[in-house]
């Protein structure tokens, strides 16, 4: 909650989205400012949902567009449909989908506890 709280702060100041640093799925930080110039296409994602075959276009329009667009997926369990760990989502994405685009670690995409990303 404390850590919620910082962040919350921290991005109560952003000015852009290329500000952003958000934890990555592999680990590490997934750093919006290295993508300036680009659109940056947030996705909310989910491995039980409906829409979670979409993995595969978004895949394609991250290769077919690398050079002017990022796609960067948020997994979210605000729908009871990602109850997996970081670890489950990444290698669900990976076998399943061959994604590799750049993933967020779950996030809150609603609530009190929503993703300063999402309330940005």
């Amino acid at each position: 909650m404390i850590r919620l709280a910082i962040l919350t702060l921290l991005f109560s100041v952003t000015a852009s989205i290329y500000d952003f640093k958000v934890p990555s799925l592999e680990g590490g930080t997934i750093d919006f400012s290295k993508y300036k110039g680009k659109k940056v296409l947030i996705v909310n994602t989910a491995s039980k949902c409906g829409l979670t075959p979409q993995y595969t276009q978004l895949q394609e329009l991250s290769e077919k567009y690398k050079d002017k667009l990022v796609v960067i997926g948020f997994p979210a369990n605000n729908f009871n449909q990602e109850g997996g760990s970081n670890t489950d989502i990444s290698e669900f994405c990976k076998k399943n989908y061959g994604v590799t685009f750049q993933m967020a670690e779950k996030v809150s995409v609603k609530g009190d506890d929503i993703h300063p990303v999402f309330k940005y």
